[in-house]
């Protein structure tokens, strides 16, 4: 199914703002973007796309299932593309980078102490924060520990 008609399935028109937005998220090497990122991304491809409109797709893209919404601890909505299946991420405070994986045993573990504790998970999300590797040995020029 092509992009239009998958948006025009679920109930969104196939607008010019909607086809490059979700091309971006699904070409692009960053599988995380804010607002401000997407609309980087599409000034630098001169796009002629406000910030208000990237706000907008992105909420209905959220509502629409296509978009997932994080909150990292930088305190803005970051974005991904709702590819199915669960994983956790990893998110360097220093450099922002975020890190995907998945663990059987971290999910079993805490399906375990879920039942011991006589309670049914429907959903959750794991988030670690530390320093990737990048960042583990440089010397911060703006953040204390």
């Amino acid at each position: 199914m092509n992009k239009a008609s998958h948006l025009k399935g679920i109930g969104l028109k196939a607008t010019g703002p909607r086809l490059r937005i979700l091309d971006l998220f699904e070409t692009s090497e960053d599988r995380h973007m804010s607002a401000e990122d997407v609309y980087k991304k599409l000034i630098s491809e001169d796009a002629d796309i406000g910030l208000a409109t990237i706000y907008r797709v992105l909420t209905q893209f959220e509502q629409a299932g296509i978009l997932i919404r994080h909150h990292f601890e930088s305190g803005k909505a970051v974005y991904e593309l709702n590819q199915g299946g669960h994983h956790d991420h990893m998110v360097c405070y220093r450099c922002g980078k975020v890190t995907e994986f998945f663990d059987p045993e971290i999910e079993a573990l805490q399906n375990r102490i879920a039942e011991q504790h006589g309670f049914k998970i429907k959903d959750h999300s794991l988030y670690l924060y530390g320093e990737c590797s990048d960042c583990v040995n440089c010397e911060p020029k703006y953040f204390k520990r």
